[in-house]
Protein backbone atom coordinates (compact mmCIF):
# COMPACT_ATOMS: atom_id res chain seq x y z
CA UNK A 1 0.00 0.00 0.00
CA UNK A 2 2.81 2.37 0.89
CA UNK A 3 4.50 1.69 -2.44
CA UNK A 4 1.26 2.42 -4.32
CA UNK A 5 0.74 5.69 -2.45
CA UNK A 6 4.32 6.72 -3.10
CA UNK A 7 3.93 5.89 -6.78
CA UNK A 8 0.65 7.86 -6.96
CA UNK A 9 2.26 10.88 -5.32
CA UNK A 10 5.11 10.66 -7.82
CA UNK A 11 2.63 10.69 -10.70
CA UNK A 12 0.81 13.65 -9.13
CA UNK A 13 4.09 15.61 -8.83
CA UNK A 14 4.99 14.85 -12.43
CA UNK A 15 1.56 15.95 -13.63
CA UNK A 16 1.83 19.20 -11.67
CA UNK A 17 5.12 19.90 -13.45
CA UNK A 18 3.18 20.07 -16.69
CA UNK A 19 1.00 22.97 -15.58
CA UNK A 20 1.91 26.47 -14.45
CA UNK A 21 0.25 29.07 -12.23
CA UNK A 22 -1.56 32.24 -13.33
CA UNK A 23 1.68 34.22 -13.35
CA UNK A 24 3.31 31.69 -15.66
CA UNK A 25 0.48 31.71 -18.19
CA UNK A 26 0.29 35.51 -18.07
CA UNK A 27 3.99 35.61 -18.99
CA UNK A 28 3.55 33.03 -21.75
CA UNK A 29 0.54 34.77 -23.20
CA UNK A 30 2.38 38.08 -23.11
CA UNK A 31 4.95 36.59 -25.46
CA UNK A 32 2.75 34.27 -27.48
CA UNK A 33 -0.43 36.28 -28.01
CA UNK A 34 1.17 39.00 -30.19
CA UNK A 35 2.73 36.25 -32.32
CA UNK A 36 -0.63 34.42 -32.48
CA UNK A 37 -2.39 37.64 -33.49
CA UNK A 38 0.17 38.40 -36.19
CA UNK A 39 0.18 34.87 -37.57
CA UNK A 40 -3.58 34.61 -37.17
CA UNK A 41 -4.19 37.83 -39.10
CA UNK A 42 -1.75 36.75 -41.79
CA UNK A 43 -3.40 33.36 -42.21
CA UNK A 44 -6.89 34.83 -42.00
CA UNK A 45 -6.13 37.22 -44.82
CA UNK A 46 -4.50 34.37 -46.74
CA UNK A 47 -7.80 32.55 -46.31
CA UNK A 48 -9.73 35.57 -47.58
CA UNK A 49 -7.28 35.97 -50.48
CA UNK A 50 -7.75 32.32 -51.30
CA UNK A 51 -11.52 32.66 -51.18
CA UNK A 52 -11.46 35.81 -53.34
CA UNK A 53 -9.36 34.13 -56.01
CA UNK A 54 -11.39 30.95 -55.54
CA UNK A 55 -14.54 32.92 -56.35
CA UNK A 56 -12.97 33.80 -59.71
CA UNK A 57 -12.26 30.17 -60.61
CA UNK A 58 -10.61 26.91 -59.57
CA UNK A 59 -7.77 27.21 -62.14
CA UNK A 60 -6.78 30.63 -60.76
CA UNK A 61 -6.87 29.37 -57.19
CA UNK A 62 -4.83 26.29 -58.05
CA UNK A 63 -2.25 28.26 -60.06
CA UNK A 64 -1.62 30.56 -57.10
CA UNK A 65 -1.47 27.59 -54.72
CA UNK A 66 1.24 25.93 -56.81
CA UNK A 67 3.37 29.10 -56.93
CA UNK A 68 2.94 29.64 -53.20
CA UNK A 69 4.15 26.08 -52.66
CA UNK A 70 7.33 26.96 -54.58
CA UNK A 71 7.72 30.26 -52.71
CA UNK A 72 7.41 28.34 -49.44
CA UNK A 73 10.83 26.85 -50.16
CA UNK A 74 12.29 30.37 -50.38
CA UNK A 75 10.38 31.59 -47.31
CA UNK A 76 11.58 28.69 -45.18
CA UNK A 77 15.15 29.12 -46.41
CA UNK A 78 14.98 32.69 -45.04
CA UNK A 79 13.37 31.39 -41.85
CA UNK A 80 16.06 28.73 -41.41
CA UNK A 81 18.92 31.18 -41.97
CA UNK A 82 17.42 33.63 -39.49
CA UNK A 83 16.64 30.94 -36.93
CA UNK A 84 20.20 29.66 -36.91
CA UNK A 85 21.51 33.09 -35.91
CA UNK A 86 18.44 33.65 -33.73
CA UNK A 87 19.43 30.83 -31.38
CA UNK A 88 22.47 32.93 -30.50
CA UNK A 89 20.53 36.22 -30.53
CA UNK A 90 18.08 35.04 -27.86
CA UNK A 91 20.86 33.74 -25.63
CA UNK A 92 22.96 36.90 -26.11
CA UNK A 93 19.97 38.98 -25.08
CA UNK A 94 19.41 36.68 -22.10
CA UNK A 95 22.87 37.61 -20.75
CA UNK A 96 22.48 41.29 -21.86
CA UNK A 97 25.17 41.17 -24.54
CA UNK A 98 23.78 43.71 -27.02
CA UNK A 99 26.94 43.68 -29.12
CA UNK A 100 26.45 39.96 -29.64
CA UNK A 101 22.83 40.58 -30.73
CA UNK A 102 24.07 43.21 -33.20
CA UNK A 103 26.53 40.79 -34.77
CA UNK A 104 23.90 38.07 -35.16
CA UNK A 105 21.74 40.74 -36.86
CA UNK A 106 24.53 41.45 -39.35
CA UNK A 107 24.97 37.76 -40.03
CA UNK A 108 21.28 37.54 -40.90
CA UNK A 109 21.68 40.38 -43.41
CA UNK A 110 24.51 38.64 -45.24
CA UNK A 111 22.97 35.20 -45.46
CA UNK A 112 19.49 36.43 -46.40
CA UNK A 113 20.80 38.63 -49.22
CA UNK A 114 22.52 35.57 -50.69
CA UNK A 115 19.29 33.56 -50.44
CA UNK A 116 17.29 36.30 -52.17
CA UNK A 117 19.71 36.39 -55.10
CA UNK A 118 19.71 32.61 -55.40
CA UNK A 119 15.93 32.42 -55.16
CA UNK A 120 15.46 35.00 -57.92
CA UNK A 121 17.88 33.13 -60.17
CA UNK A 122 16.14 29.76 -59.74
CA UNK A 123 12.57 31.02 -60.04
CA UNK A 124 13.31 33.21 -63.06
CA UNK A 125 15.08 30.43 -64.93
CA UNK A 126 13.02 27.38 -63.93
CA UNK A 127 9.68 28.72 -62.67
CA UNK A 128 7.59 27.39 -65.59
CA UNK A 129 9.08 23.90 -65.37
CA UNK A 130 8.52 23.76 -61.61
CA UNK A 131 4.85 24.71 -61.98
CA UNK A 132 4.35 22.02 -64.63
CA UNK A 133 5.43 19.33 -62.15
CA UNK A 134 2.11 19.76 -60.32
CA UNK A 135 -0.21 19.63 -63.32
CA UNK A 136 -1.65 16.15 -63.86
CA UNK A 137 -4.96 14.67 -64.92
CA UNK A 138 -6.63 12.96 -67.81
CA UNK A 139 -8.81 14.84 -70.30
CA UNK A 140 -8.07 18.22 -68.67
CA UNK A 141 -5.63 19.80 -71.14
CA UNK A 142 -7.50 23.12 -71.28
CA UNK A 143 -7.73 23.39 -67.48
CA UNK A 144 -4.07 22.44 -67.05
CA UNK A 145 -2.94 25.04 -69.59
CA UNK A 146 -5.06 27.72 -67.93
CA UNK A 147 -3.69 26.85 -64.50
CA UNK A 148 -0.12 27.12 -65.83
CA UNK A 149 -0.83 30.53 -67.33
CA UNK A 150 -2.30 31.91 -64.11
CA UNK A 151 0.60 30.52 -62.10
CA UNK A 152 3.17 32.20 -64.37
CA UNK A 153 1.39 35.56 -64.14
CA UNK A 154 1.32 35.38 -60.36
CA UNK A 155 4.96 34.30 -60.02
CA UNK A 156 6.40 37.18 -62.08
CA UNK A 157 4.90 39.78 -59.76
CA UNK A 158 5.62 37.89 -56.54
CA UNK A 159 9.35 37.84 -57.31
CA UNK A 160 9.47 41.60 -56.62
CA UNK A 161 8.42 40.91 -53.02
CA UNK A 162 11.25 38.55 -52.08
CA UNK A 163 13.62 41.29 -50.84
CA UNK A 164 11.17 43.18 -48.55
CA UNK A 165 10.01 39.86 -47.11
CA UNK A 166 13.59 38.91 -46.22
CA UNK A 167 14.44 42.32 -44.70
CA UNK A 168 11.26 42.39 -42.62
CA UNK A 169 11.98 38.91 -41.27
CA UNK A 170 15.54 39.94 -40.31
CA UNK A 171 14.32 42.91 -38.27
CA UNK A 172 11.20 41.27 -36.82
CA UNK A 173 13.02 38.13 -35.69
CA UNK A 174 15.69 40.19 -33.92
CA UNK A 175 13.03 42.27 -32.16
CA UNK A 176 11.34 39.08 -30.94
CA UNK A 177 14.65 37.69 -29.66
CA UNK A 178 14.94 40.88 -27.62
CA UNK A 179 11.47 40.37 -26.15
CA UNK A 180 9.64 42.86 -28.41
CA UNK A 181 6.78 40.92 -30.00
CA UNK A 182 4.25 43.77 -30.19
CA UNK A 183 5.77 45.79 -33.05
CA UNK A 184 6.11 42.84 -35.47
CA UNK A 185 2.49 42.07 -34.61
CA UNK A 186 1.35 45.62 -35.38
CA UNK A 187 3.31 45.64 -38.64
CA UNK A 188 1.81 42.29 -39.59
CA UNK A 189 -1.75 43.42 -38.83
CA UNK A 190 -1.34 46.63 -40.84
CA UNK A 191 0.19 44.71 -43.74
CA UNK A 192 -2.58 42.13 -43.92
CA UNK A 193 -5.23 44.87 -43.78
CA UNK A 194 -3.50 46.61 -46.71
CA UNK A 195 -3.30 43.28 -48.49
CA UNK A 196 -6.98 42.56 -47.92
CA UNK A 197 -8.19 45.95 -49.16
CA UNK A 198 -5.95 45.91 -52.24
CA UNK A 199 -7.00 42.35 -53.03
CA UNK A 200 -10.65 43.39 -53.08
CA UNK A 201 -9.89 46.39 -55.26
CA UNK A 202 -7.48 44.74 -57.70
CA UNK A 203 -8.82 41.20 -58.06
CA UNK A 204 -12.39 42.29 -58.80
CA UNK A 205 -11.75 45.82 -60.10
CA UNK A 206 -13.83 47.70 -57.53
CA UNK A 207 -14.14 51.52 -57.26
CA UNK A 208 -12.67 52.15 -60.69
CA UNK A 209 -9.60 49.92 -60.31
CA UNK A 210 -8.80 47.52 -63.18
CA UNK A 211 -9.86 43.87 -62.94
CA UNK A 212 -6.48 42.15 -62.55
CA UNK A 213 -7.42 38.73 -61.13
CA UNK A 214 -4.38 36.72 -60.04
CA UNK A 215 -2.05 39.60 -60.95
CA UNK A 216 -4.02 41.86 -58.62
CA UNK A 217 -3.60 39.33 -55.81
CA UNK A 218 0.18 39.33 -56.35
CA UNK A 219 0.41 43.15 -56.54
CA UNK A 220 -1.54 43.45 -53.27
CA UNK A 221 0.74 40.97 -51.53
CA UNK A 222 3.94 42.68 -52.70
CA UNK A 223 2.75 46.15 -51.63
CA UNK A 224 1.75 44.82 -48.21
CA UNK A 225 5.22 43.32 -47.77
CA UNK A 226 6.85 46.69 -48.40
CA UNK A 227 4.49 48.31 -45.90
CA UNK A 228 5.27 45.68 -43.25
CA UNK A 229 9.03 46.00 -43.76
CA UNK A 230 8.88 49.80 -43.60
CA UNK A 231 6.98 49.81 -40.29
CA UNK A 232 9.40 47.44 -38.56
CA UNK A 233 12.51 49.18 -39.91
CA UNK A 234 11.34 52.70 -38.97
CA UNK A 235 10.31 51.65 -35.46
CA UNK A 236 13.61 49.90 -34.79
CA UNK A 237 15.73 52.85 -35.91
CA UNK A 238 13.65 55.37 -33.96
CA UNK A 239 13.79 53.37 -30.70
CA UNK A 240 17.50 52.75 -30.30
CA UNK A 241 17.28 53.15 -26.52
CA UNK A 242 15.01 50.10 -26.38
CA UNK A 243 16.83 48.20 -29.12
CA UNK A 244 20.52 49.08 -28.57
CA UNK A 245 21.67 46.43 -31.07
CA UNK A 246 20.68 48.70 -33.98
CA UNK A 247 22.91 51.59 -32.84
CA UNK A 248 25.94 51.45 -35.13
CA UNK A 249 24.74 48.26 -36.81
CA UNK A 250 25.67 49.65 -40.23
CA UNK A 251 28.81 51.56 -39.27
CA UNK A 252 30.90 48.47 -39.84
CA UNK A 253 30.17 45.11 -41.33
CA UNK A 254 32.55 42.90 -39.40
CA UNK A 255 31.55 39.74 -37.59
CA UNK A 256 34.15 38.03 -35.35
CA UNK A 257 35.37 34.89 -37.05
CA UNK A 258 34.73 32.73 -33.97
CA UNK A 259 31.10 33.90 -33.75
CA UNK A 260 30.52 33.49 -37.50
CA UNK A 261 31.98 30.00 -37.23
CA UNK A 262 29.70 29.11 -34.33
CA UNK A 263 26.61 30.41 -36.13
CA UNK A 264 27.54 28.56 -39.30
CA UNK A 265 28.21 25.39 -37.33
CA UNK A 266 24.87 25.53 -35.52
CA UNK A 267 22.85 27.43 -38.13
CA UNK A 268 23.82 25.74 -41.40
CA UNK A 269 22.12 22.43 -40.53
CA UNK A 270 19.05 24.41 -39.52
CA UNK A 271 18.97 26.39 -42.77
CA UNK A 272 19.54 23.27 -44.87
CA UNK A 273 16.84 21.56 -42.83
CA UNK A 274 14.29 24.28 -43.61
CA UNK A 275 15.15 24.25 -47.33
CA UNK A 276 14.99 20.46 -47.53
CA UNK A 277 11.80 20.37 -45.48
CA UNK A 278 10.08 22.89 -47.76
CA UNK A 279 11.35 21.06 -50.84
CA UNK A 280 10.17 17.79 -49.31
CA UNK A 281 6.69 19.23 -48.70
CA UNK A 282 6.67 20.44 -52.32
CA UNK A 283 7.52 16.92 -53.48
CA UNK A 284 4.92 15.46 -51.11
CA UNK A 285 2.24 17.73 -52.59
CA UNK A 286 3.42 16.78 -56.07
CA UNK A 287 2.72 13.16 -55.11
CA UNK A 288 -0.76 14.16 -53.95
CA UNK A 289 -1.28 16.02 -57.25
CA UNK A 290 -1.11 12.68 -59.08
CA UNK A 291 -4.77 12.30 -58.07
CA UNK A 292 -5.71 15.21 -60.38
CA UNK A 293 -6.69 18.89 -60.20
CA UNK A 294 -9.63 18.06 -57.90
CA UNK A 295 -7.25 16.68 -55.27
CA UNK A 296 -4.86 19.62 -55.67
CA UNK A 297 -7.69 22.14 -55.28
CA UNK A 298 -9.03 20.31 -52.20
CA UNK A 299 -5.54 20.23 -50.66
CA UNK A 300 -5.15 23.96 -51.28
CA UNK A 301 -8.40 24.66 -49.42
CA UNK A 302 -7.32 22.31 -46.64
CA UNK A 303 -3.87 23.85 -46.15
CA UNK A 304 -5.20 27.43 -46.23
CA UNK A 305 -7.89 26.80 -43.63
CA UNK A 306 -5.88 24.46 -41.39
CA UNK A 307 -3.03 27.01 -41.32
CA UNK A 308 -5.45 29.46 -39.73
CA UNK A 309 -6.02 26.97 -36.87
CA UNK A 310 -2.37 25.93 -36.69
CA UNK A 311 -1.23 29.40 -35.59
CA UNK A 312 -1.49 28.27 -31.96
CA UNK A 313 1.20 25.61 -32.02
CA UNK A 314 3.26 27.52 -34.60
CA UNK A 315 3.33 30.52 -32.27
CA UNK A 316 4.10 28.34 -29.26
CA UNK A 317 7.20 27.14 -31.09
CA UNK A 318 8.32 30.76 -31.40
CA UNK A 319 7.51 31.32 -27.73
CA UNK A 320 9.72 28.37 -26.76
CA UNK A 321 12.57 29.82 -28.84
CA UNK A 322 12.26 33.15 -27.02
CA UNK A 323 11.42 32.16 -23.43
CA UNK A 324 13.47 28.98 -23.12
CA UNK A 325 16.32 30.45 -25.19
CA UNK A 326 16.66 33.40 -22.82
CA UNK A 327 16.61 31.08 -19.78
CA UNK A 328 19.36 28.93 -21.29
CA UNK A 329 21.42 32.04 -22.06
CA UNK A 330 21.03 33.19 -18.46
CA UNK A 331 22.20 29.78 -17.20
CA UNK A 332 18.83 28.87 -15.61
CA UNK A 333 18.84 25.26 -16.78
CA UNK A 334 16.30 23.70 -14.40
CA UNK A 335 13.89 26.57 -14.92
CA UNK A 336 14.30 26.15 -18.69
CA UNK A 337 13.40 22.43 -18.46
CA UNK A 338 10.39 23.11 -16.24
CA UNK A 339 9.16 25.95 -18.46
CA UNK A 340 9.58 23.92 -21.61
CA UNK A 341 7.46 21.03 -20.28
CA UNK A 342 4.66 23.44 -19.41
CA UNK A 343 4.81 25.13 -22.82
CA UNK A 344 4.60 21.81 -24.68
CA UNK A 345 1.61 20.73 -22.58
CA UNK A 346 -0.14 24.04 -23.16
CA UNK A 347 0.37 23.78 -26.93
CA UNK A 348 -0.99 20.21 -27.17
CA UNK A 349 -4.06 20.87 -25.01
CA UNK A 350 -4.84 24.08 -26.90
CA UNK A 351 -4.71 22.18 -30.19
CA UNK A 352 -7.08 19.53 -28.88
CA UNK A 353 -9.65 22.31 -28.53
CA UNK A 354 -8.89 24.02 -31.83
CA UNK A 355 -8.86 20.66 -33.61
CA UNK A 356 -12.33 19.86 -32.30
CA UNK A 357 -13.65 23.17 -33.62
CA UNK A 358 -12.07 22.59 -37.03
CA UNK A 359 -13.53 19.05 -37.17
CA UNK A 360 -17.05 20.36 -36.56
CA UNK A 361 -16.79 23.26 -39.03
CA UNK A 362 -14.97 21.32 -41.78
CA UNK A 363 -17.97 20.90 -44.13
CA UNK A 364 -18.74 24.64 -44.09
CA UNK A 365 -15.43 26.08 -45.33
CA UNK A 366 -15.37 24.55 -48.86
CA UNK A 367 -18.77 26.16 -49.54
CA UNK A 368 -17.03 29.55 -49.57
CA UNK A 369 -15.28 28.64 -52.84
CA UNK A 370 -16.56 28.58 -56.40
CA UNK A 371 -15.81 24.99 -57.38
CA UNK A 372 -18.73 24.45 -59.77
CA UNK A 373 -16.34 23.18 -62.47
CA UNK A 374 -15.10 20.48 -60.07
CA UNK A 375 -18.09 19.30 -57.97
CA UNK A 376 -15.99 16.69 -56.12
CA UNK A 377 -13.77 19.34 -54.48
CA UNK A 378 -16.02 20.40 -51.52
CA UNK A 379 -16.47 16.84 -50.27
CA UNK A 380 -12.77 16.03 -50.63
CA UNK A 381 -11.78 19.28 -48.87
CA UNK A 382 -14.14 18.60 -45.94
CA UNK A 383 -12.73 15.10 -45.45
CA UNK A 384 -9.13 16.34 -45.66
CA UNK A 385 -9.90 19.11 -43.15
CA UNK A 386 -11.20 16.55 -40.68
CA UNK A 387 -8.00 14.55 -41.08
CA UNK A 388 -6.01 17.74 -40.40
CA UNK A 389 -8.18 18.47 -37.33
CA UNK A 390 -7.44 15.05 -35.85
CA UNK A 391 -3.72 15.52 -36.48
CA UNK A 392 -3.44 18.95 -34.84
CA UNK A 393 -2.40 17.67 -31.36
CA UNK A 394 0.18 15.42 -33.03
CA UNK A 395 1.59 18.35 -35.01
CA UNK A 396 1.60 20.52 -31.86
CA UNK A 397 3.70 18.03 -29.89
CA UNK A 398 6.02 17.43 -32.84
CA UNK A 399 6.49 21.16 -33.51
CA UNK A 400 7.18 22.15 -29.91
CA UNK A 401 9.66 19.32 -29.34
CA UNK A 402 11.43 20.35 -32.55
CA UNK A 403 11.73 23.94 -31.30
CA UNK A 404 12.93 22.72 -27.92
CA UNK A 405 15.80 20.78 -29.47
CA UNK A 406 16.61 23.66 -31.79
CA UNK A 407 16.65 26.24 -29.00
CA UNK A 408 19.32 24.25 -27.18
CA UNK A 409 21.52 24.25 -30.29
CA UNK A 410 20.84 20.62 -31.30
CA UNK A 411 20.54 21.56 -34.95
CA UNK A 412 22.07 18.35 -36.31
CA UNK A 413 19.49 16.38 -34.32
CA UNK A 414 16.65 18.57 -35.61
CA UNK A 415 17.99 18.13 -39.14
CA UNK A 416 17.68 14.35 -38.76
CA UNK A 417 14.40 14.68 -36.88
CA UNK A 418 12.76 16.91 -39.48
CA UNK A 419 13.92 16.94 -43.11
CA UNK A 420 15.84 13.65 -43.14
CA UNK A 421 12.75 11.86 -41.82
CA UNK A 422 10.59 13.63 -44.42
CA UNK A 423 12.86 12.68 -47.32
CA UNK A 424 13.73 9.17 -46.17
CA UNK A 425 10.36 8.04 -44.80
CA UNK A 426 7.34 10.23 -45.61
CA UNK A 427 8.14 11.25 -49.20
CA UNK A 428 9.12 7.74 -50.45
CA UNK A 429 6.01 6.38 -48.72
CA UNK A 430 3.80 8.93 -50.53
CA UNK A 431 5.63 8.34 -53.82
CA UNK A 432 4.94 4.61 -53.73
CA UNK A 433 1.30 4.97 -52.65
CA UNK A 434 0.54 7.70 -55.21
CA UNK A 435 2.09 5.94 -58.19
CA UNK A 436 1.72 2.21 -57.52
CA UNK A 437 -1.64 1.99 -55.71
CA UNK A 438 -5.14 3.27 -56.52
CA UNK A 439 -5.49 4.68 -52.98
CA UNK A 440 -7.76 7.81 -53.07
CA UNK A 441 -6.47 11.17 -51.88
CA UNK A 442 -8.08 11.14 -48.41
CA UNK A 443 -6.63 7.82 -47.12
CA UNK A 444 -3.37 8.66 -48.91
CA UNK A 445 -3.15 11.98 -47.05
CA UNK A 446 -4.11 10.36 -43.73
CA UNK A 447 -1.52 7.59 -44.11
CA UNK A 448 1.28 10.10 -44.70
CA UNK A 449 0.26 12.32 -41.77
CA UNK A 450 0.14 9.43 -39.30
CA UNK A 451 3.84 8.80 -39.92
CA UNK A 452 4.43 11.87 -37.73
CA UNK A 453 3.62 9.69 -34.71
CA UNK A 454 7.09 8.19 -35.15
CA UNK A 455 8.61 11.67 -34.91
CA UNK A 456 6.55 12.37 -31.79
CA UNK A 457 8.01 9.29 -30.10
CA UNK A 458 11.56 10.34 -31.04
CA UNK A 459 10.96 13.91 -29.90
CA UNK A 460 9.56 12.75 -26.56
CA UNK A 461 12.63 10.64 -25.81
CA UNK A 462 15.12 13.38 -26.78
CA UNK A 463 13.36 16.14 -24.84
CA UNK A 464 12.90 13.96 -21.75
CA UNK A 465 16.61 13.07 -21.77
CA UNK A 466 17.48 16.77 -21.71
CA UNK A 467 20.01 16.62 -24.55
CA UNK A 468 18.93 20.15 -25.50
CA UNK A 469 19.77 21.83 -22.18
CA UNK A 470 22.81 23.81 -23.33
CA UNK A 471 24.20 27.33 -23.06
CA UNK A 472 25.72 27.64 -26.53
CA UNK A 473 27.29 31.07 -25.95
CA UNK A 474 29.25 29.79 -22.96
CA UNK A 475 28.14 32.65 -20.73
CA UNK A 476 30.82 34.87 -22.21
CA UNK A 477 30.29 38.09 -24.11
CA UNK A 478 31.81 38.19 -27.57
Amino acid sequence: MYVLLKHARGIEVNIKRLFGDKKFYAMVLGVAVPIVIQNGFTNFVSLLDNIMVGRVGTEQMTGIAIVNQLLLVFNLAIFGAISGAGIFGAQFYGCEDHKGVQRTFRFKLYICLAIVLLGLLILLCAGDSLIMLYLHGEGQDVELEATLGYGKQYLVVMLTGLLPFAVEEIYASTLRECGETRIPMVAGVVAVCVNLVLNYLLIFGKFGFPVLGVVGAAVATVISRYVQALIVILWTHTHMERMPFIRGAYREFKIPANLAGKILCKGTPLMINEILWAAGIAVLNQCYSMRGLEALAALNITSTISNLFNVVFMSMGSAIAIIVGQLLGAGKMEEAKDTDAKLITFAVLSCLGFGAVLFLLAPLFPKLYNTSEFPEVPGLAASLLRVAACCMPIWAFMHTTYFTLRTGGKTIVTFLFDSVFLWCVTTPFAFVLSRFTPLPIVPLYLSCQLLDLIKCAIGFVLVKKGVWVNNIIGGNKI
